[in-house]
């Protein structure tokens, strides 16, 4: 019991210490712009006193739920604490040398600041751009080094803890299929990135057989990195684009989706969504976690609607007004839930079982 204890207070103790570490580098860094490139600052909405203290109430929520299912048994407590933090410690002092470089394309509205050397052929339009003005966008290993970190600020300390919330029903989902054996299974993580969920849905379930298929081949080998440092633990990781599954149809059990949906064209979310059911086989599981919208969250509305002025999210405002869950019964998908933890909402849903 005490060793919970212990256990509990350093998981608080490092949510905390992250939180504070992300108020103040973004304090900081706001106060500089302000200093040295006043043009590039974004007009945003007043955040009125009583809602940081729903916010702050929202965290400590998503904290207390995200160490209630590691004392579950949903994922290892371990997980609480990993994170590559010398790494993170050694590319923090870029973060600070990408500022002005943000800075500029956001006073420009230079949103297509793209590397020369990308072949535009090999990616849809809507993806070469500079989503969130970051240097590169998604295209180079400069922009996949930073990603986790910035990522880590931006949201305090939170990403990992709301990525997780994708396990439970993952797990959930992947019980209808207990009576296989573990290693036959497989789940797609879609839009995977730098691999971080993939690293987490690894922990949750040691035995199972992971992909990943993202359209960033510099975001992909930096996933490669992470895995190739995880005891010889291996996901398939292929280049490609999500509106075609380069996967025969029924042939995953679990397919996850995080943080992508808000940066597509409402289409192209369909033609994503439709993608997921037809490689899922039937009575698998989809899990989606993307960000709260007005509809679920109508009190952080301030909070979206300035996310979206400081940060180039060119299709952010139409998806915060989307009907996901439509969105997904519209694709085929049965059984869907849905619920929202600080700044991320989850969807899982089935793909019925007389597909």
């Amino acid at each position: 019991m005490a060793q919970q204890s212990l256990t509990q207070l350093a998981y608080q103790t490092l949510q905390q210490g992250k939180s504070l570490a992300g108020l103040a580098h973004k304090g900081l860094s706001t106060k500089l712009m302000e200093i040295l490139a006043p043009e590039s600052i974004p007009p945003t909405k007043p955040i009125p006193p009583r809602l940081f203290g729903e916010l702050r109430r929202s965290m400590s929520a998503l904290e207390q739920r995200d160490w209630h299912e590691a004392e579950q048994g949903i994922y290892p407590k371990t997980q609480l604490f990993e994170a590559p933090w010398i790494e993170w410690a050694k590319r923090y002092p870029f973060v600070w040398l990408d500022l002005p470089s943000t800075w500029k394309r956001r006073e420009q509205k230079n949103v297509r600041d793209i590397p020369n050397q990308i072949n535009a052929e090999n990616y849809p339009n809507y993806y070469l751009q500079n989503f969130h003005h970051q240097t590169d966008g998604y295209l180079s290993d400069h922009s996949a080094g930073l990603y986790d970190l910035q990522v880590e600020i931006l949201f305090n300390g939170t990403a990992d803890s709301m990525r997780r919330r994708t396990l439970a029903p993952l797990k959930r989902g992947l019980n209808k299929f207990k009576d296989r054996n573990p290693g036959s299974l497989r789940v797609l993580d879609v839009a995977t990135g730098t691999g971080r969920t993939l690293q987490q849905i690894r922990g949750a379930f040691p035995d199972i057989e992971l992909l990943g298929i993202d359209l960033s081949a510099a975001y992909l080998k930096q996933a490669s990195k992470y895995f190739n440092n995880q005891n010889g633990e291996f996901a398939q990781l292929l280049r490609g684009n999500a509106e075609q599954l380069p996967f025969t149809n029924n042939s995953m059990q679990g397919v996850t989706c995080v943080f992508l949906l808000h940066e597509l064209p409402g289409k192209v979310r369909q033609n994503v969504l439709n993608e997921c059911w037809r490689v899922l086989e039937p009575g698998g599981i989809l899990v989606l976690a993307d960000s709260i919208q007005i509809s679920d969250s109508p009190q952080f509305e301030a909070v979206m609607e300035n996310f979206h002025r400081v940060f180039h999210e060119p299709y952010y405002r139409d998806y915060i007004n989307d009907d996901i869950t439509s969105r997904i019964n519209s694709a085929g998908f049965i059984g869907i839930t849905a619920e929202s933890h600080f700044m991320t909402r989850v969807w899982s849903a089935n793909k019925p079982l007389e597909s």
